[in-house]
């Protein structure tokens, strides 16, 4: 049984910087995926990124582009979710995904994932 766990949501100050991270158990990083997602109070869930490891590919909300950064450690299972320079829009209850296959083209499709955390809230506030 596949289970996901994120953990590293905080209160942080606007610029301010956190990891978020999302152990997996029971899955394998040969070709699949795990996405981040986030859901704002009152907002749909957006994706945040899509990342293998296998073939070393990442896409980025464009919002987030070079201020988060993905990054798998397969020997601990984990992946990691860097955020820099933090906004207030940024607060949000972010959660990991996994699914099978590479990231596709269309990568931001929440129903393409089967494995869902419980979600870690990122509030930006000062």
């Amino acid at each position: 049984q596949v289970q996901l766990v994120e953990s590293g949501g905080a209160l942080v100050r606007p610029g301010g910087s956190l990891r978020l991270s999302c152990t997996a158990f029971g899955w394998t990083f040969d070709y699949s995926r795990i996405g981040w997602f986030r859901q704002a109070p009152g907002k749909k869930r957006e994706a945040v990124s899509c990342t293998s490891d296998t073939d070393g590919v990442t896409y980025y909300l464009d919002s987030v582009k070079g201020r988060f950064t993905v990054s798998i450690d397969t020997d601990k299972k984990t992946t990691y979710l860097e955020m820099n320079e933090l906004k207030s829009e940024d607060t949000a209850v972010y959660y990991c995904a996994s699914e099978g296959g590479f990231c596709p083209p269309v990568w931001y499709k929440e129903g393409d994932y089967s494995h869902w955390g419980q979600g870690t809230q990122v509030t930006v506030s000062s």
